[in-house]
């Protein structure tokens, strides 16, 4: 049963995010009919599939949610934000009985204490005052107590229950076949008597034998209680029409049965008398009241056995008057077939198979590689042709493996439009979230570990970025404060906005708190992304209270050293009373990558080719005129010689290359002895000893079996610009004593 649990787990927890970001569209448009819709057709399934897995207290809850959704989809209930706020409530109780249901655990004090509320709650939607004694009744038992009342003054001598269903004719397309529910129900009970009604059979070509035409009457004998009957035909709900008659019902009720099912009175009376439920003296009753459909057959029997030309030509009649009702029909079938079709392309797979294909296509790159270098070593020019083919394949193979672990960053956003609802309430401020760029695409693996870090901005942008109503209102901002998610591509990496239009970042307190834990020293100079950087340290915070939400000094450091195991880094630009945006610059994958190979002495090097801007030659008499940056035409160009920063020995001194790198607005340049080219690098992490090594941010295996590593880009930039500074203050500092 593990593996059926766990696709019910997964299925039950999509429903209900679809279901949360329903209710939260829902709050700001409340006459969102399909959103309605679209709620209760999630809580409707949950409570239809616990049912199949025996999960009776998913399922007691979730009848209680279904009914006030129900009401609300009929119009009985008007849309509020306190009805939403307990919907939500409702939902996340739902996410929870799931979880003990799966882990097999029962419900502990503070699980039935808010299970009690919240059914207080919903019940009062529903017009039902809950006793305090019986707040910890289930549903159903609620529900079989009423059940055992005095019978009515009118009403029927038979001890059993009656059920009505007539299917639909597509039920049997659906993959639902209607033998198997009247075999469930002798589960609980015996069928007593059951009637096959086919009224609706065709006697010409116009049958089907792929639909149903039968319509079932049938007297049931069963102690359960209503609930269980009509789970049992939960997936057929929407399939057909049912209805159940208590035992010893009134004369009433089964008076509206007849007059609500498609045959004719008389028919289905006969039926009834037959089946004994009901006596000659009640069949008279029901047969003598006004409203009774016209017959013009006195018995069952005449029903089954003949049909006149008359009425088939009226069957006719009634057909074309219908037909345009009939196309509406046969449309939304087809467009319910488009979507289960649709449904049925989506297949889930195990993130550890697709790590696994990953792999091995990695390892297809490297033995591709090897391949290649084989075939230009031998100068076969038919092999050269074929593994040209070869590679060409290799790459496709390689790009759809990885784009099958590409998922939109937009599921992960969404997330947070409960977060901003739930903490803009606990701050007492109006704030409103926006979603651009949901549709970029990144690696799920990635996704996954960016959700946390995003957690910790969200919830800092609200506490200290976006100030009070008050705070606006006096500043001339409007009272709702914004708070922007962005997502977007740019050179190979994905770039994460988390931007607010609060006050903006105060640098002078920021100073303040850095001396003050001595971080930084009183007299260095420092840029604004310097100081703005200084909020990462560990410890750091200028919060004056600790909160539940931030203040602690230990969310922005987290963030850091997530970005960064992620190779990712994390800058933050703001303006006084303008606001704040923290931008997170990720790779797109962190499987394989084009990348540019070099030679530094003796060692080969990759750069990752997404970030290489272009490559120039250097003389030694630039070298020597400028060291540590170059003019590039016109553009002061900062650039780091790889032979000293990695200790290499270069044989090399009469030609040089320096490859121009960008990492968003930022250039700088490498220089290295010799540019070999393009290729495909399957990246392997390092091991512990070396994974802290700066400026390396992985290896690779080449063709030749030779390790190459894989350079950190940024790291390297900020480590060339920081080394021209200090060589022009160098210079700077020996003007000055040469004037002196």
């Amino acid at each position: 049963m593990s593996d059926p649990r766990e696709t019910f787990q997964l299925e039950c927890n999509d429903l209900l995010t679809e279901m949360e970001d329903a209710l939260l569209s829902l709050e700001t448009n409340t006459d969102d009919v399909d959103q309605i819709n679209a709620i209760f057709r999630a809580m409707h399934t949950i409570k239809g599939t616990s049912g199949v897995f025996g999960y009776d207290d998913i399922v007691s809850f979730t009848h209680v949610v279904e009914s006030v959704l129900d009401q609300v989809r009929s119009g009985e209930i008007a849309i509020a934000s306190d009805l939403v706020a307990l919907l939500l409530e409702s939902m996340d109780h739902t996410k929870i009985l799931i979880s003990l249901a799966i882990n097999e655990k029962e419900k502990g004090v503070t699980e039935l204490e808010v299970e009690t509320k919240l059914l207080a709650r919903l019940n009062t939607y529903l017009g039902i005052e809950v006793l305090q004694q019986t707040t910890a009744d289930t549903p159903s038992q609620l529900e079989n107590q009423n059940q055992n009342i005095v019978p009515s003054k009118n009403a029927t001598e038979s001890p059993y229950w009656h059920i009505s269903v007539r299917f639909d004719k597509d039920v049997l397309e659906h993959g639902m076949d209607p033998i198997s529910f009247f075999s469930y129900l002798k589960n609980m009970g015996d069928i007593v008597h059951m009637s096959t009604l086919y009224h609706d059979l065709p006697l010409d070509d116009s049958f089907n034998p792929e639909s149903n035409y039968l319509g079932f009457e049938i007297v049931y004998d069963s102690d359960t209680e209503r609930e269980k009957i009509e789970q049992t035909f939960e997936f057929v709900k929407e399939m057909c029409k049912l209805k159940i008659l208590s035992p010893r019902a009134s004369i009433d009720e089964y008076m509206e049965l007849v007059n609500s099912v498609p045959e004719e009175n008389t028919v289905i009376a006969e039926l009834l008398h037959k089946s004994s439920v009901i006596n000659e003296k009640e069949l008279e009753l029901i047969l003598s009241t006004d409203d009774a459909k016209p017959s013009e057959k006195s018995t069952t029997q005449d029903l089954l056995t003949d049909r006149t030309q008359d009425e088939t030509k009226e069957n006719a009649v009634e057909e074309i008057n219908s037909e345009p009702k009939v196309t509406e029909q046969v449309a939304d079938k087809q467009v319910q077939a488009n979507s289960f079709s649709k449904a049925q392309r989506v297949l889930r797979v195990d993130a550890e198979k697709l790590d696994s294909l990953i792999n091995l296509v990695g390892e297809l790159v490297i033995a591709g590689a090897t391949t290649n270098l084989v075939a230009r070593q031998l100068g076969d020019e038919a092999l050269l042709e074929s593994m040209s083919g070869v590679s060409r394949l290799v790459e496709e193979i390689r790009d759809n493996a990885l784009n099958l672990r590409m998922v939109q960053v937009g599921e992960t956003f969404n997330r947070f439009k409960r977060v901003v609802r739930d903490v803009s309430r606990e701050l007492g401020k109006d704030i409103k979230l926006t979603i651009n760029g949901a549709d970029t695409e990144l690696d799920k693996t990635v996704v996954e570990k960016i959700a946390d870090p995003l957690m910790h901005l969200v919830r800092n942008a609200m506490d200290h970025g976006i100030e009070s109503a008050e705070e606006r209102k006096n500043s001339g901002k409007n009272t709702q404060g914004n708070l922007e998610l962005n997502a977007y591509h740019d050179s190979g990496y994905i770039v994460i906005e988390v931007k607010d239009d609060g006050k903006g970042l105060d640098k002078e307190r920021i100073l303040s708190k850095a001396l003050e834990k001595n971080l930084i020293t009183e007299n260095q100079v420092m840029t604004d992304q310097e100081i703005y950087g200084l909020v990462f340290s560990a410890g750091f915070s200028t919060a004056e209270k600790v909160t539940n939400l931030s203040g602690r000094g230990v969310g922005m450091d987290v963030v850091n050293k997530n970005i960064e195991a992620l190779r990712g880094t994390v800058e933050i630009d703001s303006a006084p009373g303008k606001g704040s945006t923290v931008s997170i610059r990720l790779p797109l994958t962190l499987a394989i990558i084009d990348g540019f190979l070099v030679r530094v002495g003796e060692s080969s090097y990759v750069i990752p080719l997404d970030m290489v801007h272009e490559c120039i030659d250097l003389s030694d008499e630039d070298e020597q005129e400028q060291q540590g940056y170059i003019s590039l035409r016109g553009e002061v160009l900062p650039y780091i010689n790889l032979n000293d920063y990695f200790e290499e020995y270069s044989t090399d001194n009469d030609r040089k290359s320096i490859v121009v790198v960008r990492y968003g607005n930022r250039k700088a340049g490498f220089m290295v002895d010799e540019l070999l080219g393009e290729l495909q690098t399957v990246i392997k992490p390092m091991g512990k000893i070396l994974k802290n090594l700066q400026g390396i941010s992985g290896a690779t295996i080449l063709g030749s079996g030779q390790v190459a590593v894989i350079l950190d880009v940024p790291n390297l930039i900020q480590r060339a610009t920081s080394l021209s500074h200090m060589e022009a203050n160098n210079t700077g500092r020996q003007s000055n004593n040469i004037l002196h």
